[in-house]
């Protein structure tokens, strides 16, 4: 790779230089000095890839994360205010730099080698066939396109039909002295209340814009989409409306009129609360609507232009600059093939027009073979919560990628990324892809111009493995090393002064705050609109789930940042929790660790003082897993060290816990009460005497609140004392 290469890898997320050359000649230098790229117009046919799974498991272990946490932490205990604090957490991944110590931790303490799933090479198909019906360079619109602009002039009535967001959003020009402000500038921000998505933060760095209301009246001609959605998508949607909707629009959910009314504005998005049972679909759907409409518009224009430069007399000069350096324009991450599979469905159906004849769909057969499931391969007689069922159902495999090229009133699957405009993709399939430094087969310049980059249920990919995420945002939006065949002159001038990044959209949805996640939406969104975040507060916590009869008790550890609290909480539990324990009346002790770093320094721990004890984690052999039970169950084991990811990905049930202590607070705040409960599994008919003991620091607030409740969790974190006592089950 050249130089060029690392240095827009590396490039600085607070970059405040603004370039002096213009990007177009820049772009120039570039691919004079980029050596002969291996990179082909189609994707190639053997790239890395990863050995599919056929059993969930999760991927890899690195939480690695950026060093980006550090504002809080020359802060002095106690010094913080709990608002303050809570806000804090918000706005920076505060989390993010400790992960590189836990990886140096397990480093040093010896942990599996094995761990890190080797990836070997797999046969990729890539749709060559097609190429020419589905080139945006050679084909031009059959038909009016249907945009607002149509609209507003063939419509008689008074009422004003606003400008397309599309248009108002990709036309703007951004001048140097607005870049130089979003790079220099803090962001400025402002509170409302919306009926459905609660407390929102609007941030900015650009001049103060009008914060946008929730506004229920809006009907379809309002929303400027495009030919077919307009009549397709009230069928298409028509399943999550209730029957008798007396809405003067009936066209979307509440909720869904609302994160599209902020999508359409094409403000970055966070929300918080997906939901896999309940609103996990409507959001998909969604989604899929406004990334179509999206593409549908951008093509609409270039096929256009087409035409028009076709029937243009020679010596014109017209400019038509509506496209980036590279085609993709929409990246969609989601975690299994599943995922990918339903949005390809809803996609279909939104360009279905009822009465005219279906779109053509290539490779519609390999597709369904290769992302579908089989029901019966699922094993029957599987209890799981429904949660759990809802996140794993069909094809399960976390690894990869596909293009989607959609023309007019076809599209097609496993189009070459360079003449795709959707990509669907896990964040292992887009690493396996992006390559690393050194490594001679790595692409990426397909992410240079991608306008829009979905990344939902984020909170799997801490289940999976979290720095593949941030590997991809740090190739997002960088000049592409190759030309790869581009017209300069029809190339927006922001994509040629390597701005594009300004005008990336994101939308991320996730089950739950997290610092991680936190982190990419204040880091890695650029968006000159500015950002939206969901933030509410939760009221109640998972505690109020539990059933069983049990004193939970909460000690705090004081700790000078986040990088020295993991430290600090493993003294502690050595010092102060563990000799509690070591008695033999104290058998059947659950130790429930999230971080797998922490569980291999414990494990290790529990080695050296030759505990009684049987390790359980996400690598665990199934006949290692049924052993460990079965001695904790009868009492040969006196602890069970168990990972937070081997609990995602499988979901037992324990028995046999009389004392629970959970190193750390649980990412997910119902597998507390998940795992409390699991007590009343072990029905021995003697009244035995149960504990529970949790660990938690300042830093913890977000998980604290959503296990005890906003207000609980204040008085925790600011009262002098540091064991707080909470008993649930009592009549």
């Amino acid at each position: 790779q050249s130089e060029n290469s690392d240095q827009s890898s590396a490039e600085s997320d607070s970059e405040a230089e603004v370039e002096q050359t213009s990007g177009y000649h820049k772009l120039l230098a570039t691919l004079k000095t980029s050596p002969e790229s291996e990179s082909e117009e189609d994707e190639s046919d053997s790239e890395e890839a990863g050995e599919s799974e056929t059993e969930v498991s999760s991927e890899g272990s690195q939480e690695t994360g950026e060093a980006d946490g550090g504002e809080a932490d020359e802060q002095k205990e106690g010094s913080l205010s709990f608002p303050l604090l809570w806000s804090m957490l918000h706005l920076e991944g505060l989390a993010t730099d400790t992960a590189e110590q836990m990886l140096g931790q397990e480093q040093a303490d010896g942990a599996d080698a094995s761990c890190e799933r080797s990836h070997g090479a797999i046969e990729e198909f890539t749709d060559v066939k097609h190429e020419s019906e589905f080139s945006l360079e050679t084909n031009f619109m059959e038909e009016e396109s249907g945009d607002c602009s149509a609209d507003k002039r063939d419509s008689n009535s008074s009422q004003a039909f606003p400008e397309d967001p599309f248009k108002q959003h990709m036309d703007r020009e951004l001048h140097e002295k607005e870049v130089e402000k979003m790079s220099t500038l803090p962001k400025t921000s402002s509170q409302s209340k919306w009926p459905q998505l609660g407390q929102l933060t609007f941030s900015s760095t650009l001049e103060k814009h009008k914060t946008l209301k929730a506004d229920r009246e809006v009907g379809m001609k309002q929303l400027c989409l495009h030919k077919p959605l307009e009549s397709t998508w009230p069928k298409v949607n028509k399943q999550f409306l209730p029957s008798m909707n007396k809405q003067s629009d009936p066209s979307f959910t509440p909720l869904q009129r609302e994160l599209f009314c902020i999508m359409n504005a094409y403000w970055d998005l966070f929300y918080p609360e997906r939901n896999a049972l309940t609103n996990g679909e409507e959001i998909r759907f969604a989604y899929c609507l406004h990334a179509l409409n999206h593409v549908l518009k951008a093509n609409a224009q270039v096929l256009s232009n087409n035409a028009k430069r076709r029937d243009q007399k020679p010596g014109t000069d017209d400019d038509y600059r509506d496209q980036g350096l590279t085609r993709p324009k929409v990246l969609m991450v989601v975690p299994f093939r599943e995922c990918a599979l339903r949005v390809v469905h809803v996609l279909i159906s939104l360009l279905e027009v009822s009465g005219q004849r279906k779109i053509d769909v290539s490779n519609k057969k390999r597709f369904k073979g290769e992302f579908g499931s089989d029901p019966q391969e699922k094993p029957p007689n599987l209890k799981r919560p429904e949660d759990y069922e809802a996140v794993f159902a069909g094809n399960i495999d976390d690894h990869f990628r596909i293009g989607v090229a959609i023309l007019q009133k076809s599209m097609r699957l496993y189009a070459p990324f360079y003449s795709s405009d959707i990509i669907i993709a896990s964040p292992l399939g887009m690493r396996t892809i992006i390559g690393a430094e050194g490594e001679k087969k790595r692409d990426f310049d397909f992410l240079s111009s991608i306008e829009i980059l979905i990344i939902d249920q984020a909170d799997i990919y801490l289940m999976q493995n979290w720095e593949h995420v941030l590997h991809l945002m740090k190739h997002m939006n960088l000049l592409p090393l190759d030309s790869h065949g581009v017209d300069f002159s029809r190339v927006r001038m922001p994509n040629l002064n390597n701005w594009s990044k300004y005008y990336r959209q994101t939308l991320l949805f996730s089950a739950l705050q997290h610092p991680q996640i936190n982190s990419i939406f204040n880091k890695h969104c650029f968006n000159y609109v500015g950002q939206v975040a969901v933030r509410n507060v939760p009221l109640r916590g998972s505690i109020s789930q539990i059933v069983v009869q049990l004193p939970h008790v909460f000690r705090r550890l004081e700790a000078e940042n986040v990088a020295s609290a993991i430290d600090t909480r493993f003294q502690f539990f050595v010092d102060k929790v563990l000799p509690e324990y070591r008695d033999a009346i104290m058998s059947h002790t659950l130790i429930y660790v999230p971080s797998y770093f922490d569980y291999v320094r414990l494990r290790n721990y529990f080695k050296k003082e030759e505990l009684n004890f049987a390790p359980i984690c996400e690598y665990t052999k199934k006949a290692a897993v049924c052993r460990a039970r079965r001695f904790f169950l009868k009492g040969e084991k006196q602890f069970l060290l168990f990972t937070e990811r081997f609990h995602f990905y499988k979901r037992y049930v324990i028995k046999g816990i009389r004392n629970l202590i959970f190193y750390e607070l649980p990412t997910y705040s119902h597998f507390y009460s998940e795992i409390c409960n699991m007590m009343k599994a072990t029905d021995n008919g003697v009244d035995a005497t149960w504990t529970c003991t949790v660990l938690y620091s300042k830093y913890d607030a977000q998980k604290l609140a959503a296990v005890v409740g906003i207000e609980r969790a204040a008085q925790m974190l600011q009262s002098k004392k540091n064991v707080h006592l909470f008993v649930t089950g009592e009549n």
